[in-house]
């Protein structure tokens, strides 16, 4: 079979909208989109320079191109959807067709019965839903319950068969479940005045229903049947209660879709809330993985029709974060204040929240994916060219002016990675000059990991403002290293990061992974750094009254702390005890040096 002209198809493509098919070479359906203006659309595919490499790589791979034409953009929506579900194309977004939602049956028979399935019969049965979990199906179920008096048994109650006495009552009855309408105790019209309410309670109409009930509360006080009136008193306080937690918004806002999304590099969260008479009746939250870079605009869209097909709205008016383009048959709103405005920050909320725990659960089931995430996310909200895999931090320490050390600590993937930390001994520098200090130390590092050929980090992360930051850039221009790493400066107090060149500093969200990570860095570096210097200058203070003792030089220090621990120990111990790790003369030595201070410490404080 030739392959065709690309360039002959996209010359004879139409201006209409429709949706488009891109295949490889196999023959094989590699992505699905929708267009206004297919010709428009599908030419720019082919001209313009595409800035993400999964795109590029998809246009290198299409060697044919079908289209549909269609009527209207909602139309175009509508097939796109249906075809990515079917097709499950490579670069498409990932959307699952689940048919194992809960839904509540109102049964299409004499005296319906009302229960739950997750199975859909055309037979002319009504269903309600699909809810997103079995918990809101059995507090329905048991709210509907306790309010309407239901058959809960299986028979085939045709008029010719109660006539007939074919059926007898059951506990349910004697119960005071149900009303007993197989033995002809309760008219077919009366059962279905019931059925009713119980439409209108699913739709999230309980007006109807509170209004019916106070009417027969009325009438049976007026006839002084005080305890029926008292039972239907505490189904109004059911019915009451229950309104009182779902109704959240204005109870004007009736049918009507709302929905929000929440995106990072990897992934798009897309909530949907379901309002009828101010109550919400249905949340659901999909998410999305992205194929191509797609915008939020066009994940929007793409949920807002799956969501409305998967759950089988015919919502007139949605409610969204920002202009969506679904067609004419629905009213789109982008609420800016009231209580509109207030459903939606609670849907975005939702979205939110979902995301998180995904990213809770991610981290335990799938941490690969979770530090590819978090990669991606800092690669963009800190401006690389590349994912920071391997990072280091830089962090100078000389409390008090004295025993000037630098530290640093080095992160891979997102996680330390503690046999690559190094401590350094400030050598060039004299006193306490941070400037100078972090451009030796940066020097020194990165000379000896090209010296020994080791791999470069890709992100470098200098604790302090400008003044350090330009430090360590002298060292990168020194060993020609420029450009080659992405270098940044930290300063505390407002957790500013400052960029080469660049006056203004960046502030990163208080909240977010990446500046959580970055600060892990600076705190490790500073911690590292601390350590260091207190041992550095614990050790010498203990070393400096050993070194003084005439004869006795630093190899001996060694031995003797090694063996006794503590100077203490050493002053203390006996010649003999000397003599067995470090020979007879210099055991003199020490012995003496000790015992003759003490002898001079006694005479002074008898003089005294």
């Amino acid at each position: 079979m030739d392959t065709p002209d690309l360039n002959i198809q996209l010359k004879t493509l139409p201006s209409q909208p429709g949706v488009y098919q891109y295949y490889d070479k196999e023959g094989t359906i590699i992505y699905v989109g929708k267009a206004k203006n297919l010709k428009k659309r599908v030419s720019s595919y082919f001209t313009k320079t595409h800035d993400s490499g999964k795109t590029r790589v998809l246009v290198k791979k299409i060697v044919d191109i079908k289209h549909i034409v269609v009527d209207t953009e909602t139309d175009a929506l509508l097939l796109e959807n249906n075809l990515i579900k079917k097709y499950q194309p490579r670069y498409n977004v990932l959307l699952k067709d689940d048919k194992s939602y809960p839904w509540i049956c109102i049964k299409k028979e004499r005296f319906p019965r009302v229960f739950s399935t997750r199975r859909i019969f055309k037979d002319g049965s009504e269903y309600f839903g699909p809810y997103t979990s079995m918990k809101t199906v059995s507090t329905l179920l048991d709210l509907i319950k306790g309010l309407y008096a239901l058959r809960t048994c299986n028979y085939h109650l045709s008029e010719n068969k109660i006539d007939a006495g074919k059926y007898k009552v059951c506990l349910e009855f004697h119960l005071g479940n149900c009303k007993g309408g197989c033995e002809g105790l309760e008219t077919e019209e009366e059962y279905y005045e019931n059925i009713k309410g119980i439409k209108e309670i699913l739709k999230g109409n309980f007006k109807d229903s509170l209004s019916q009930f106070k009417t027969q509360m009325k009438q049976f006080a007026e006839e002084m049947r005080f305890e029926e009136a008292q039972k239907i008193k505490e189904k109004i306080e059911v019915l009451e209660n229950y309104q009182a937690k779902s109704t959240i918004v204005n109870p004007k806002i009736s049918n009507v879709d709302v929905f929000s999304i929440m995106s990072d590099e990897g992934y798009g969260y897309i909530n949907f809330l379901q309002l009828s008479y101010g109550s919400i009746i249905r949340s659901h939250t999909l998410e999305i993985k992205k194929k191509l870079d797609e915008t939020d605009q066009e994940l929007l869209e793409l949920a807002i029709i799956e969501i409305r097909q998967r759950f089988n709205s015919n919502s007139r008016e949605i409610y969204v974060p920002f202009k969506v383009d679904l067609g004419e048959d629905v009213k789109v709103t982008v609420p800016q204040l009231g209580d509109k405005k207030h459903i939606l920050d609670l849907s975005l909320r939702n979205a939110k929240y979902y995301r998180m725990e995904r990213f809770k659960q991610i981290k335990i089931t799938d941490p690969d994916r979770h530090v590819n995430r978090i990669m991606a996310q800092m690669k963009v909200d800190l401006r690389l060219s590349e994912e920071p895999r391997h990072i280091e931090c830089f962090d100078n320490s000389n409390i008090q002016g004295t025993n000037p050390v630098a530290a640093c600590v080095v992160f891979k993937n997102g996680k330390p990675s503690k046999k690559d930390y190094r401590h350094f001994n400030i050598k060039t520098v004299e006193g306490p000059d941070d400037f100078a200090s972090m451009e030796e130390v940066v020097y020194r590092r990165y000379k000896r990991l090209l010296e020994e050929e080791q791999p470069l980090p890709q992100l470098i992360i200098i604790d302090g403002g400008k003044g350090q930051l330009s430090s360590a850039l002298k060292s990168l221009d020194a060993l020609g290293l420029r450009g080659k790493i992405a270098i940044i400066g930290i300063a505390k107090r407002l957790e500013e990061l400052f960029y080469p060149n660049d006056p203004f500093p960046l502030y990163l969200d208080k909240k977010s992974e990446t500046l959580k990570i970055t600060q892990q860095l600076r705190n490790e570096a500073h911690r590292f750094g601390i350590e260091h210097h207190r041992n550095r200058r614990s050790k010498k203070a203990l070393n400096t009254e050993l070194e003084t003792i005439p004869g006795i030089g630093e190899k001996t220090v060694v031995e003797l702390l090694k063996h006794f621990k503590s100077t203490k120990r050493i002053a203390n111990s006996k010649l003999d005890e000397l003599e067995t790790v470090i020979g007879v003369s210099r055991a003199e030595k020490v012995y003496n040096y000790y015992h003759n201070a003490l002898k001079d410490k006694h005479s002074k404080n008898n003089l005294d």
